[in-house]
C-alpha cells in the first residue's frame, strides 16, 4: 500500500486542520460540566473545521457552533475518531446545501456510548492497571524506573490514540459518506442512530438520576416500603418522572438549565429536611 492510499494519509490542506482537532481534543474532560458534560471540549475541537468549511457563511457557521454545543461524553482517549468523522461530515454539509445536518449529532450520540465502553475497558480497566503494576514493582525496589515506566506504558498508547484516531475518523468519514449516499441508506442510518441515541438517554436516566422515597409503614406487624412497591410496579419510575418533568420545563416553560439545577438543589434539600426524600 502506498503512502497516499494509506488510511492515515492526509492531504496537505487537511493535515493542519485535523492535527489542530487532535491537539484540541486533548482538553478532554477539563471543561466538564453537568449540563452538557464534555460538549464544550468537543465544540472547541471542532472550531478549526467549522471556520474552514463555513468561512464565508456566517449563519451556517453559527448553526454549526450551536450544533456541536450539545450533550457529549465519552472516554477522552478515543473521542478523536468521532471528531474526525464529524469534521468530514461538516465538509460534506458545506458542499451540499440539502445535506441533513441532524445526522451529524445523531451519529455522535450513537457512537459515544459504545466508544466509552471500549475506551474505559481498555485505557482505564486494563492499560492503567498494567502500567500501575509495572511501575509499582520497580518503585517498591526503590528504582526510579517505577514512575517513568508507569508514565510511558500508559501515555504512549493513549497519546497515539489521541493523535491517530482523528485522522482515521476523518478518512473513514469521507469514504463512509460516499458509500452511504450512493447506496441511498443514509436516512435509514440516521433513523437507527436516533433510536440508539434515545435508548442511551433512557439508560443514562436509570443510571445517573436517583430519586427514592424513604417512607416505611408498619401496619399490624407488617412493614410496607413505599419505594419497593413503586419499583415492583415500574422500576425507576421516579427517576424517569423527574427526567420528563425537567425536559418539560426546559422545552415548554423555557426554564434555563442553570435555574433548573438550582431549583432541583433547593427542592431536594427542602424535601429531605421534612423527611420526604
Amino acid at each position: 500500500m502506498t503512502k497516499k492510499n494509506s488510511i492515515l494519509h492526509l492531504e496537505p490542506e487537511d493535515k493542519k486542520m485535523v492535527n489542530s482537532i487532535a491537539w484540541r481534543m486533548m482538553v478532554g474532560s477539563s471543561s466538564y460540566q453537568y449540563e452538557k458534560m464534555q460538549a464544550l471540549s468537543f465544540l472547541y475541537a471542532m472550531t478549526p473545521a467549522i471556520k474552514r468549511y463555513y468561512k464565508d457563511d456566517k449563519e451556517r457557521r453559527i448553526a454549526a457552533y450551536k450544533r456541536h454545543w450539545e450533550l457529549w461524553n465519552t472516554t477522552p482517549q478515543v473521542a478523536g475518531i468521532v471528531a474526525g468523522l464529524a469534521a468530514s461530515m461538516e465538509r460534506e454539509a458545506a458542499k451540499n446545501p440539502d445535506y441533513d445536518v441532524s445526522s451529524i449529532n445523531t451519529l455522535k450520540v450513537s457512537l459515544m456510548g459504545p466508544l466509552a465502553g471500549i475506551g474505559d475497558s481498555f485505557f482505564w480497566g486494563s492499560l492503567k492497571i498494567i502500567a500501575t503494576g509495572i511501575g509499582v514493582s520497580f518503585a517498591l525496589q526503590g528504582n526510579i524506573l517505577g514512575p517513568i515506566l508507569y508514565f510511558l506504558v500508559y501515555n504512549i498508547p493513549a497519546s497515539l490514540a489521541r493523535h491517530l484516531l482523528p485522522i482515521l475518523g476523518f478518512n473513514l468519514g469521507n469514504s463512509f459518506m460516499e458509500k452511504m449516499n450512493k447506496a441511498g441508506i443514509m436516512p435509514f442510518l440516521t433513523k437507527c442512530c436516533n433510536i440508539i441515541g434515545i435508548m442511551m438517554i433512557g439508560a443514562m436516566t436509570c443510571s445517573m438520576v436517583t430519586l427514592k422515597i424513604p417512607f416505611v409503614y408498619e401496619i399490624q406487624g407488617a412493614t410496607i416500603n413505599v419505594q419497593e412497591i413503586i419499583d415492583s410496579i415500574l422500576p425507576n419510575a421516579l427517576p424517569m418522572g423527574l427526567t420528563l418533568l425537567c425536559f418539560w420545563m426546559l422545552r415548554k416553560k423555557n426554564v434555563s438549565p442553570t435555574i433548573l439545577i438550582v431549583l432541583l438543589i433547593v427542592v431536594s434539600i427542602a424535601l429531605h429536611a421534612v423527611g420526604i426524600l
